[in-house]
């Protein structure tokens, strides 16, 4: 009976050391996937947001050059390019690394700093009596493009909630610390900062 009692002490240990890689390996492939989601969503949230840069750069005069080609002085469409432009560049920093909270943080800021520019455009006293500087066609447009990408920022937000939860779980905070997997941010609503 003494023969027994070891072996069945190894068994019981090689099984206990097999459900535990077994559930490290499904862990670690559920925070793989998560993370997966969390760049895929980023993706397509990037796509949406290009678009603004697009609008001010295509259907908005230049600073310089065009400055009252919609009835506009220089400052409003000069504001509205700087922004845009700082938005662009938050964007290609954060398409390289979208799960850094840093870099989301830096691209929430940059869209309210575009917001703040696209209401001073918009504002009734931002324009003469004759009417508004900018066309309907360009505000229409600005209006779908906010709705596209206010479903694409609620899509990233839900799957950096979810990578969060799960990286922030017991015990598999453990694996994620062990393999580098950081708590992201998301992009929250537009005006917030967070």
């Amino acid at each position: 009976m003494r023969l027994d009692q070891p072996m069945t002490s190894t068994v019981v240990l090689w099984a206990i050391a097999a459900v535990l890689v077994f559930w490290a390996v499904g862990a670690y492939n559920r925070l793989v996937r998560l993370r997966a989601e969390v760049k895929a969503a980023f993706a397509l949230l990037d796509a949406e947001l290009a678009r603004h840069v697009e609008l001010v750069r295509n259907q908005l005069p230049q600073t310089d050059t065009q400055a009252g080609a919609l009835e506009g002085g220089p400052s409003i469409w000069a504001g509205l390019h700087g922004a845009a432009e700082q938005f662009s560049a938050s964007l290609s920093a954060a398409r390289s690394r979208p799960l850094d909270p840093d870099g989301i943080a830096a691209l929430s800021a940059a869209r309210d700093v575009l917001e703040m520019a696209w209401e001073r455009a918009e504002r009734s006293d931002a324009h003469d009596l004759a009417g508004p500087r900018l066309p309907e066609t360009i505000l229409a447009r600005r209006t779908q493009i906010l709705a596209q990408a206010h479903a694409a920022a609620d899509q990233f937000d839900r799957a950096v909630a979810r990578y969060n939860a799960a990286i922030g779980q017991f015990p598999a905070v453990l694996l994620a610390s062990l393999f580098g997997f950081r708590a992201s941010r998301s992009l929250g609503k537009p005006g917030t900062g967070i």
